[in-house]
């Protein structure tokens, strides 16, 4: 498996869905990963589960991210995106949302998982063994700083037949507070052979740099640094790995390009969901942009789909906005 250039898109629940993946990925990105998805729900087709992977069928430089904590339900989640046409599955085990990894939530699965190596590899063993495409891990440093465990869960994971590491650099304790430990990363890509990816904190291409000098890591995940921005991380692999430049919207350019995401949101969506699940993209390009028609607090409540075009085009036809 080859990821060039080895910049990728995380998983972001309510934000990486199919528009503003395709949107990262025609600027240009190594890997998109889709939202993470319920393995359980996935099988049994509840309503919205299976479009949150839709992107992954068919498309190389896409990943579905299966989540669970039985390996039943894995191996067979697994099974329908391959049979779907999904190019690569990605295990999660780095979630470090209290409804994920509680007991009494989606059954302890997610970033729990690391406090259970025997069971985490199970699931891995089940989804390797039910495909034939190629399997990947995403996970933290460890459940908190008495359990990082991440080198031995990644040793583990290619003993099974993984093809693939993600880290973030923080343990689930930590969620997303502090800095991103880049240099402890450097233990898991000493542990294994795999592709090792670098995740957490990595904002611009100065601070994509910093972290694979850090955990001599072979490429960098993206996150909520793209939110607002998602030509990011074709920029971050025009500076660090030489491929095309991508051309950063401005001015008229820009408000086009946010006019289609939203009527994108909208054909995925629905008219009426889609315009509320815009809001917050909407913002975040507002944030970049400086909001210079001060529309901000119209462009996020209004519900008139045509109205919001037309304020889309007001707010962003002069900006200057740059990416980080």
């Amino acid at each position: 498996m080859t990821l060039k250039p080895p910049v990728l898109l995380a998983p972001l629940a309510g934000i990486t869905d199919l528009p503003f993946r395709q949107l990262v990925s025609r600027f240009g990105a190594g890997l998109v990963v889709s939202e993470m998805v319920a393995s359980q729900e996935m099988v049994q087709a509840k309503p919205g589960v299976r479009e949150k992977a839709e992107l992954g069928f068919g498309q190389g430089n896409t990943a579905v991210q299966l989540a669970g904590r039985e390996a039943h339900w894995m191996a067979e989640a697994a099974r329908v995106v391959e049979d779907n046409g999904a190019q690569i599955i990605d295990i999660n085990m780095g979630c470090p949302a209290k409804k994920v990894t509680s007991a009494s939530g989606a059954g302890a699965s997610g970033s729990a998982l690391m406090r259970d190596l025997d069971h985490a590899l199970s699931l891995i063993e089940a989804v390797v063994g039910a495909v034939s495409i190629p399997v990947t891990l995403k996970c933290r440093l460890g459940w908190d700083d008495e359990c990082r465990n991440a080198a031995d869960l990644a040793r583990r994971a290619e003993a099974a037949g993984a093809q693939m590491v993600t880290i973030h650099g923080r343990t689930r304790q930590q969620f997303y507070k502090g800095h991103a430990n880049w240099d402890a990363i450097a233990e898991v890509k000493q542990a294994v052979s795999i592709p090792v990816i670098a995740n957490g904190d990595i904002v611009d291409s100065a601070s994509a740099r910093a972290a694979l000098a850090a955990s001599g890591a072979d490429g960098v995940m993206v996150g909520r640094g793209a939110q607002g921005q998602p030509w990011l991380l074709a920029r971050i692999a025009a500076d660090i790995y030489g491929t095309p430049a991508p051309k950063v919207p401005k001015g008229r350019e820009l408000a086009e390009m946010v006019a289609g995401h939203f009527e994108a949101m909208l054909a995925f969506y629905g008219a009426r969901l889609g315009n509320k699940m815009a809001r917050k993209h909407l913002g975040w390009y507002l944030d970049r942009a400086g909001d210079p028609a001060g529309l901000r607090r119209r462009l996020q409540t209004e519900n008139n789909n045509d109205e919001v075009l037309r304020m889309i085009a007001d707010a962003f036809a002069t900006s200057s906005m740059e990416a980080a």
